[in-house]
């Protein structure tokens, strides 16, 4: 089993950045995919970044060129940049890993963008 633990959320202006941080109680190296999806109230959760333990990444449309994700593999943590924050990204941000060929989830963050 792989344990994730996110940290990082809270309330940013509109414009303004936070890092969200999932440490993972595996080595990310032995993780094929580390990812982090979002889920806003009445809506789905949704993939917002993915990065596979090559180091390839994938971004939603909507945050290409604002978010980053990236790895620290001597941590064992993955991060996610966010600049440019929006009101829409307001949401619960969960931190997923698929190893061996299960989804693991954390138990999220809250981020929350203000006017």
């Amino acid at each position: 089993q792989v344990q994730l633990v996110e940290s990082g959320g809270g309330l940013v202006q509109a414009g303004g950045s936070l890092r969200l941080s999932c440490a993972a109680s595996a080595s990310i190296l032995s993780i094929n995919v580390m990812g982090w999806y979002r889920q806003a109230p009445g809506k789905q959760r949704e993939l917002v970044a993915a990065r596979t333990r090559g180091g390839i990444t994938n971004y939603a449309d909507s945050v290409k060129g604002r978010f980053t994700i990236s790895g620290d593999n001597a941590n064992n943590t993955v991060y996610l940049q966010m600049n440019s924050l929006k009101l829409e990204d307001t949401a619960v941000y969960y931190c997923n890993a698929q190893w061996y060929g299960i989804n693991y989830w954390g138990k999220g963050t809250l981020v929350t963008v203000s006017s």
